[in-house]
């Protein structure tokens, strides 16, 4: 990588020696550094995208990782040589992973429209333009990138539209293809789990209703081979610890009292000899107990459990940190469910009999939890949480060739996944960069009647960084980005350049799609990082910076 704008080359600093440097070397170490992570990031953008190979750590004698996912590539990066580079690049890393974990998709995008306007706004800043005021503007024009955005939106209906989201997303088709198939069935909240699977082909399962993680406390209490089946049974929400047989006494009279025969209890533990007066043959008759063990490991997870499950059967979860017992339980503490199901690892319920308007209330607020939530731990939950209570579920094997391919499938089915839901929430607008291009009209009148150099200069460097992504995606699959763009000026609204069929097509007709939510991320990203970056004076070095390690 040689010098910005023709300087002297900068001397490496050792790592660890402390100082502070100040412009211009500040801005030209961390521009290096932004285009070594961009120029690696390059050829994962497209549908024909190339691989990066990454040097496992533990040992020489390993498979390289094979990645296209420029997020990941990013997170691999943990350090460069040149201390000055290595600021630019690990704050563009950090950009970049952010964006990967809210939407799991776009940051190659977010790559080039970022290097595109450091590049040009650190030109112009040296020139003698205000980077503050110039900051300013930038974020201004990003709102009309954003406005112009929205009339480009649309909602796929289908598996084959949905399929054609996953296919510009993961560029697997047959993977794409049972994705489509699978989020046209569970929706957009569906509850999806990816696993490796055993085969080198994918598969899938459906499971009917909503299902939690709690174990079957005996084999001996299933009625269907390995599974328990309960019809029409009630339900024990609890985090109770039942150690003793006599805590049971109340809720098996209760049951009896009111011709129960069938029971789900849902406990955080369970004792052999409590287990033992379930499984009594005369009890069995009276009323069949299936017991499980309550849903989550840490507390916050397990109370969130509880209140689904009780707002889903109608019933009151028993907390024990409350002072909550067995001892007065009542009819009104019961749950209802049409079908419940149990295994060695899951329960499930068919069919809760809450009451559909708390459930519907319920289900807004998570919606909402989930749409505002900034944690990327915070939005799976609220997620997991939706997929179950809205009741459409489904698992997802991947298989392939060796277990190396697996895991990068996994992470690919995962991702895809992740960025499909966005789309199915907000939308979709034309794919291959065509939606950030078409945003270029919205631009062109602010430019005309902007007032001041600095105005202008934001304008100018926004419609560059709008083609940016194009132009890659272009070359990447080996055509002239110059001659496509020309092609594509000259057809009609909504049309792009299709690299595989090599012509300019109908992009929506042509089942070529990005996620509006995803394309409006990149945009935020994009600006907003590079107004802070250009707004850095100065870099301070510490001794013996602390190393991270996370990938």
């Amino acid at each position: 990588m040689s010098p910005a704008f023709g300087s002297k080359p900068r001397k490496k600093v050792d790592f660890q020696t402390p100082g502070v440097v100040f412009q211009p070397e500040a801005s030209e170490s961390m521009q290096a550094g932004i285009n070594k992570l961009v120029k690696l990031i390059r050829p994962t953008l497209g549908p024909l995208p190339h691989v990066v190979g990454i040097e496992p750590v533990s040992s020489r004698n390993n498979m390289p990782e094979l990645l296209d996912s420029g997020g990941t590539i990013a997170r691999r990066v943990i350090q460069l040589p040149d201390r000055g580079e290595d600021v630019g690049a690990m704050y563009l890393r950090h950009v970049l992973w952010r964006l990967q974990e809210k939407e799991g998709d776009g940051t190659a995008t977010a790559a080039f429209m970022f290097s595109t306007l450091y590049n040009l706004g650190l030109r112009y800043v040296i020139a003698g333009g205000n980077a503050m005021i110039l900051r300013q503007h930038l974020e201004k024009g990003m709102k009309v990138i954003l406005n112009a955005i929205d009339p480009q939106i649309t909602q796929l209906h289908g598996k084959k539209e949905l399929a054609g989201l996953a296919q510009t997303i993961c560029y697997d088709e047959e993977l794409a293809k049972m994705l489509g198939e699978i989020f046209d069935i569970i929706g957009t909240y569906g509850r999806l789990d990816v696993r490796k699977g055993d085969r080198r082909e994918l598969s899938r399962e459906y499971v009917e209703g909503m299902y939690w993680d709690g174990s079957l406390r005996s084999r001996d209490m299933t009625n269907a081979g390995l599974r328990a089946n309960l019809e029409n049974a009630y339900i024990l929400i609890s985090d109770l610890e039942i150690d003793s047989p006599d805590q049971l006494i109340p809720l098996l009279q209760l049951a009896i009292k009111n011709d129960i025969k069938q029971l789900l209890l849902v406990s955080n533990s369970l004792s052999d000899k409590a287990i033992g007066l379930l499984l009594n043959k005369q009890n069995k008759e009276k009323v069949f107990v299936v017991a499980v063990k309550t849903p989550g490991l840490a507390s916050d997870v397990r109370q969130e459990a509880l209140e689904d499950l009780a707002i889903l059967t109608g019933g009151r979860a028993l907390i024990k940190a409350s002072g909550d017992t067995l001892e007065k339980v009542t009819l009104e503490d019961l749950g209802v469910a049409r079908r419940i199901w149990a295994e060695h690892e899951f329960f499930g319920i068919v069919g809760g009999r809450g009451n559909p308007r708390a459930l519907r209330e319920h289900i807004a607020t998570l919606r909402k939890i989930h749409k505002n939530a900034d944690d990327p731990a915070d939005r799976q939950r609220s997620l997991e949480r939706l997929g179950k209570l809205i009741g459409g579920s489904a698992t997802l094997r991947v298989g392939d060739i060796s277990p190396t391919a697996v895991e990068r499938r996994v992470e690919l089915a995962k991702r895809t996944a992740d960025a499909m839901r966005g789309a199915m929430r907000e939308g979709v607008v034309p794919g291959g960069g065509i939606a950030l291009l078409d945003c270029r009209d919205a631009l062109r009148p602010c430019l005309k009647n902007a007032q001041d150099s600095d105005e202008r200069a934001a304008y100018q460097m926004l419609l560059t960084a709008l083609e940016a992504p194009f132009r890659v995606i272009v070359e990447n699959a080996g055509f002239l980005p110059g001659k496509a763009l020309a092609e594509i000026e000259r057809g009609e609204p909504g049309c792009g350049f299709d690299v595989l069929k090599q012509k300019v097509v109908n992009m929506r007709e042509a089942g070529i799609f990005d996620s509006a939510s995803v394309v409006k991320s990149v945009v935020r990203s994009a600006v907003s990082g590079v107004g802070l970056a250009l707004t850095t004076d100065v870099i301070i070095h510490r001794k013996n910076p602390p190393e991270g390690f996370n990938t």
